[in-house]
């Protein structure tokens, strides 16, 4: 069984950082493909926002490019998402996602003045 928790939510004024961290646990040797999803809405899907390779090649979705950083540190088995410049539109629940379909239990981030 895998366990993926996250951590480092929370308020952020327009213009400010904030770091994300997923520590995966359980059953698991190795870190595959990881990334980090957001809903928006409690009724609307989990949109993809940056997501890494084992090999470290990155992605993000159009709109975090250039204010979000994924990475990775493959021994502590955590995940991470530097995020700056927030936006009112990032707000949202973020979910740390692992390869194989499995999900963390989600991170509130709220941008606003």
């Amino acid at each position: 069984q895998v366990q993926l928790v996250e951590s480092g939510g929370g308020l952020v004024q327009p213009g400010g950082s904030l770091r994300l961290s997923c520590e995966a646990s359980g059953t698991i040797y190795s870190l595959g493909a990881v990334g980090w999803y957001r809903r928006q809405a409690p009724d609307t899907e989990r949109a993809l926002v940056a997501r890494i390779t084992s090999g470290g090649i990155t992605n993000y979705v159009d709109s975090v490019k250039g204010r979000f950083t994924i990475s990775r540190d493959n021994a502590k088995k955590m995940v991470y998402l530097q995020m700056n410049n927030l936006k009112p539109e990032d707000t949202a629940v973020y979910y740390c996602w692992l390869g194989g379909g499995f999900w963390g239990q989600g991170t509130q981030v709220t941008v606003s003045s």
